[in-house]
């Protein structure tokens, strides 16, 4: 997800201290369901880290051993690159983790300011290569992601296509980050849109503390998704509210232009990422419960 801090945005300075009080916050407001298993990651690959947790909120252990018939969640959180970690997320994904009957491993990569883009992007390829390695097909991994998440999810489908790498076998975006500029946010919210989590001023120089002096069209921004790429079924869900929301309708035109089976659900009256907070949104219950039948649907 992406938060925004006052109209003016934090100066970078204050990014690292303000993140441990903004991610409990976040932890608080978004409980992990009784019995649900943890296990750590930190390993080296090919000169840089996988850092994450496997998350298992169902019968089978929180890291399962891969098998012809084993799938697993991959997830990729938000955070505006700034904050937000895997265990901000713990609760959404053990959720998901219980609705699928999935373990999950949840990413933790690189933020900024202390890292600069495309630090993350590196290490979500990365981390689903990792995956590979653990012995599990493209097939038997399902993607979920987040705001800047969904960015990264894009990024790794295009990532695949250029290396010659198998698609995951299905894939799930809420409120998903199209333009990392801000720029479809910020007309958005200057058409009237009032989003009761970002503001999309703030957001947009908190956005840049991460993609710095990268050029808007570089093809890791701004993601080109095309025919001859072979994606994955995805459902997209979006609240009505959003700032965001023309971010998610443009990865939903973008994947359908390429060819893709891409379903479009906008939840009228909901904020960003609100499938996050149950306590606060009796419709992420819902909305939950339809993005992991989608997911069961695709294996």
């Amino acid at each position: 997800m992406v938060v925004g801090m006052g109209r003016s945005g934090p100066p970078p300075r204050l990014i690292s201290a303000m993140r441990p009080g903004v991610n409990r916050t976040l932890v608080a407001m978004s409980p992990v369901p009784s019995g649900t298993r943890v296990e750590s990651v930190r390993e080296v690959v090919d000169g840089g880290q996988v850092r994450g947790e496997w998350v298992s909120a169902h019968n089978g252990p929180a890291r399962p051993t891969a098998s012809p018939s084993t799938r697993v969640l991959y997830y990729l959180h938000g955070s505006g690159y700034v904050v937000c970690s895997a265990r901000t997320h713990r609760g959404l994904v053990a959720r998901l983790s219980r609705q699928t009957g999935l373990s999950a491993f949840s990413l933790d990569y690189r933020l900024g300011p202390e890292y600069r883009f495309p630090s993350a992007g590196d290490d979500a390829i990365r981390g689903y290569h990792w995956l590979l390695e653990q012995g599990y097909r493209p097939d038997q991994i399902v993607v979920g992601g987040d705001s800047a998440g969904g960015h990264l999810a894009l990024d790794l489908l295009a990532d695949n296509h250029r290396r010659g790498v198998g698609q995951p076998r299905g894939l799930v975006l809420f409120s998903p980050l199209y333009d990392p500029t801000f720029d479809l946010a910020v007309a958005n919210q200057l058409r009237g849109t009032r989003d009761p989590v970002i503001d999309a001023v703030a957001a947009q120089r908190i956005l840049q503390l991460y993609t710095g002096p990268a050029a808007p069209d570089h093809p890791r921004m701004r993601i080109t998704l095309d025919a001859a790429m072979s994606l994955p079924p995805t459902l997209i869900q979006v609240g009505g509210l959003e700032v965001m929301g023309d971010d998610a309708r443009a990865v939903a035109r973008a994947m359908r232009s390429a060819g893709a089976d891409v379903r479009l659900q906008e939840w009228p009256g909901q904020g960003h990422v609100f499938q996050m907070f149950p306590r606060l949104a009796p419709e992420s219950r819902v909305a939950l419960r339809q993005a992991s039948a989608f997911l069961r649907s695709v294996g």
